[in-house]
């Protein structure tokens, strides 16, 4: 008995319901290898998907109903093991088996239930996280085409100091991603920026049909970081259905600001929590820099009317650092002894550095941290019915190195722009990546 016990055991583990067939309720039996078929028949699915459509199976993977029908299946089949396995512990009649193995086997059926069913609440638990997260962090935004063959989303570090009248994006750039190839550009469009026209058909340019100068805007600063804070304080019914589509109206101004500036379509934009970045980066275990320059880094402090530095809590020496995200932060931050051009640099170097960070095994690893700092870090009005065409897109990407479009003198000056000039550049640079 001891023999045909183990081997009950062993053959419930491998295929569940076979147990029964062969040697209990053949009802329940046929019931369990049902599931345990269409359990198989999924995997292989999605592995044919994965070699043959990895779209569609990042799509289904990310959709929230996929998630939802999925957490019910491994709710259902927590329960259907359960019970296959206690009624496979009937069938071994442990009373029959040799004294010394009762407990033995009793102890391993007991094992591998908790394992098939913890497996299956946990996993359920994590769908659901996931759905919460996505669900938070994607919004409503219309599925839109690529248009010249590339989808370019605005990316906006978000700051809002004490001294500051609401929230001033303090990092701008655009990512250009060539939609077939996954050749992405990075181009850093400076806060400095002045004199920009707005697209015709934006309503700031009713507001500024000859450009938002230094003169006339309603802010105390009239540069290009100042559109948000405007809009949002002084006029947000110029774009009444932003909320709708998953965005804000400081955010559209700046879409369209930017847009004018590059004289590119921006179909996207994800937000930055700057203040939340630091918790993000610390959840996926920090992040790696090379910090190439003539001489070292403060961070934090402040200049005193000499011009030295006080306060600095600490000094980045040039070479190789590991940062936490405090660290992090501060050196993309950090504006006093460099210029702002430095500045911006640094703050793709940051970027580049956490997209480096998410690595399949470094985000499972560490997956209920990086889904609670995610959903408190980043915005976006990328709809997520276009997430697993993103995932495609952004696995690409990662193979390959971006490109960065420089903006800055002597080549431009944002103080004082030449906006035919910046047009030149992108289109040039973006004309590069796709020829490569």
């Amino acid at each position: 008995m001891t023999r045909r016990a183990w081997w009950l055991l062993i053959v419930n583990l491998l295929v569940p319901g076979s147990a029964q067939v062969l040697a209990g309720n053949r009802r329940l039996g046929r019931l369990g290898l049902g599931f345990t078929l269409g359990l198989w028949v999924a995997l292989l699915v999605a592995v044919l998907l994965y070699f043959v459509f990895p779209t569609g199976l990042y799509t289904l993977a990310t959709f929230d109903l996929s998630m939802l029908a999925l957490q019910a299946a491994l709710v259902v089949y927590g329960v259907v093991w359960a019970v296959l396995t206690l009624d496979t512990l009937r069938l071994i009649r442990v009373v029959r088996v040799r004294p010394r193995m009762r407990g033995v086997l009793a102890f391993a059926t007991i094992a591998l239930m908790a394992v098939s069913v913890g497996t299956t609440a946990y996993g359920t638990y994590l769908l659901g996280v996931t759905r919460g997260t996505l669900s938070s962090i994607f919004g409503g935004g219309a599925i839109e085409q690529p248009i010249d063959g590339r989808y370019n989303v605005m990316l906006l570090g978000g700051d809002a100091g004490e001294d500051r009248d609401g929230l001033r994006p303090d990092s701008i750039s655009v990512v250009s991603i060539d939609a077939s190839s996954g050749k992405a550009s990075i181009i850093g469009v400076s806060r400095e920026f002045v004199d920009f026209p707005f697209p015709e058909t934006s309503p700031m340019h009713e507001l500024y049909p000859d450009g938002y100068d230094t003169d006339n805007c309603a802010v105390d600063v009239c540069k290009l970081n100042s559109v948000y804070t405007e809009v949002e304080l002084k006029h947000p019914e110029l774009y009444p259905d932003a909320v709708d589509h998953g965005s804000e109206p400081g955010i559209e101004a700046m879409r369209d600001a930017v847009e004018g500036i590059l004289d590119l379509r921006i179909q996207y934009y994800a937000l930055i929590d700057m203040e939340g970045f630091a918790q993000l980066i610390d959840a996926l275990g920090g992040i790696d820099i090379d910090y190439v320059a003539d001489e070292p880094l403060p961070l934090g402090g402040l200049p005193d009317s000499d011009g030295v530095m006080q306060g600095v809590n600490q000094w980045i020496d040039p070479g190789h650092w590991h940062f936490n995200g405090e660290q992090a932060l501060a050196y993309a931050r950090s504006r006093y002894t460099t210029s702002d051009y430095d500045r911006m640099a640094r703050q793709r170097q940051v970027q580049e550095a956490l997209l480096a960070q998410f690595e399949p095994g470094n985000v499972l690893a560490k997956f209920q941290d990086v889904a609670s700092a995610g959903s408190q870090v980043i915005k976006t009005d990328v709809p997520q019915g276009m997430l697993g065409y993103f995932v495609q897109l952004g696995l690409k990407t990662k193979s390959q190195p971006v490109d960065p479009i420089e903006l800055v003198p002597p080549a431009v000056d944002p103080e004082d722009p030449d906006y035919d000039v910046v047009h030149s550049l992108v289109s040039a640079g973006l004309s590069g990546d796709s020829a490569q």
